[in-house]
């Protein structure tokens, strides 16, 4: 890779002293990303947000489905849905408390980053992006599994492209994955039971105000 590519990033401390096995796994990235054609950056940059809408346009798809079914599974799958709400604020909540700057400022002698770097005070740990495709691809998958072939190399991919674009460390992307599938499965598990308890009986409410034969 050419050197002109390479350019100290802004605020980063010029004796490398935020260098480590992160830093070198993000340059590592950083380096394949700018040796692939642009159309693959683009389609990065598009699919980074393309690829939660269609994991989000899933998940809803995945509730219709289950409209009709018992109350068990009707109840997981919306409460799948309030699982992603969770998970994306326990992300804020975290990045708040971390205050991890993004690599493309931190990261000394790493390339430019593919798309613009966030503005300070967006922090990077954990990845709001890999947070939510992660809850919405387990959400989907515990009450659709024949999509998992679709949602969840979908949800690798949108993690993924975010360490693509330079705008995330690898273990920021990681461990918001690990957060969305944790929050889907803690939710979904503990409140089960009201849930489905609710379900049920908001579909004989329903049954009881539906019009007379």
């Amino acid at each position: 890779m050419s050197s002109d590519l390479r350019s100290e990033a802004p605020g980063a401390p010029a004796d490398g002293s935020r260098d480590g096995l992160h830093s070198e796994l993000y340059r590592d990235v950083a380096d394949f990303a700018h040796d692939t054609p642009g159309w693959a950056h683009a389609l990065a940059e598009y699919g980074t947000e393309g690829g939660l809408l269609v994991l989000l346009a899933l998940l809803a798809a995945a509730c219709w489905r289950v409209r009709r079914a018992e109350p068990g599974t009707l109840a997981r799958a919306l409460l799948g849905g309030v699982a992603v709400a969770v998970a994306y604020g326990v992300s804020e909540a975290v990045k708040l408390v971390v205050r991890e700057e993004r690599p493309c400022r931190a990261v000394a002698g790493a390339p430019a980053p593919i798309a613009p770097c966030p503005e300070p005070g967006d922090w990077s740990f954990p990845s709001n992006h890999a947070t939510i495709a992660a809850a919405a691809a387990v959400a989907v998958v515990l009450v659709w599994r024949a999509a998992a072939w679709l949602v969840l190399p979908l949800a690798v991919l949108t993690a993924f492209s975010r360490v693509f674009l330079g705008v995330h460390y690898p273990h920021d992307v990681a461990a918001g994955a690990l957060l969305g599938a944790a929050a889907v499965l803690l939710v979904t598990r503990s409140a089960a039971g009201p849930a489905t308890t609710v379900t049920d009986r908001a579909r004989a409410g329903l049954g009881r105000a539906g019009p007379a034969s």
